[in-house]
């Protein structure tokens, strides 16, 4: 589930090399990555394919020899955003937060930065494709919800890492798709009212909200480590 797309035509493999195998997959790199570029600013349905080919600088037959449809083409896309995943969302964030549920917010902080950089005018491209095809395609919807699953598992295992500092009676996965939900239902409102505020009101209530599972945990051990200290008093 991707951000701001931090890609460029400049990341492309340079066409026009010896080795026939490398220009196929740099023509095919750029259909994806032009498809990439205008579902998430434009949407699916009112992407033409002749927009992704003036993008991707290819003609008709390059298209089809590598997607026998537009619809192909998205999967594929759908694909690249599970790829990109790790390297654009989680590892800049996972790098500079070593403490599991810092990175956690750290990646919810990367949405917050998205909608300030758009305006408030570009959301999630996995919840956006999720609105738009879920009932459209089979096969896209799941794409769209493989794509839910890996970040899904990313936070989920943020939480695991966070160990007995949540309470032991906390589904990690439950809590993990709570998170998803927040973070989508806040780009969402973001962006109809045009305002950072409906997505830092709902990560401020969900941070409260870890907090207190936080405070809820530390009691509980505390409590345990009287209860043994007393016990050992009374041997």
């Amino acid at each position: 589930m991707m951000l701001v797309d931090r890609s460029s035509k400049e990341a492309f493999p340079t066409m026009g090399g010896s080795n026939e195998r490398t220009d196929q997959a740099s023509t095919r790199d750029r259909l994806v990555e032009a498809a990439r570029q205008l579902f998430l600013v434009k949407g699916y349905e009112a992407t033409g394919v002749a927009e992704i080919l003036r993008e991707a600088g290819v003609n008709s037959g390059s298209l089809y020899y590598f997607f026998r449809s537009k619809e192909a083409l998205l999967l594929a896309v759908l694909e690249t955003y599970k790829r990109l995943l790790a390297p654009e969302v989680l590892d800049p964030v996972f790098a500079a937060e070593r403490d599991p549920i810092a990175r956690v917010f750290g990646v919810l902080e990367g949405y917050r930065q998205m909608l300030t950089l758009t305006q408030c005018r570009m959301g999630c491209p996995i919840g956006n494709l999720a609105l738009e095809m879920s009932e459209k395609s089979e096969p896209v919807r799941v794409g769209i919800a493989e794509n839910f699953d890996g970040w899904k598992r990313a936070i989920e295992q943020c939480l695991i890492d966070a160990g007995s500092r949540l309470p032991q009676g906390v589904n990690r996965s439950s809590l993990a798709t709570f998170i998803l939900t927040v973070m989508e239902g806040g780009v969402m409102q973001a962006r109809a009212h045009r305002s950072l505020a409906p997505f830092e009101e709902s990560v401020r209530l969900l941070r409260d909200y870890i907090d207190r599972l936080m405070q809820a945990a530390a009691s509980a051990s505390a409590g345990e480590g009287t209860g043994a200290s007393k016990g050992e008093l009374g041997t």
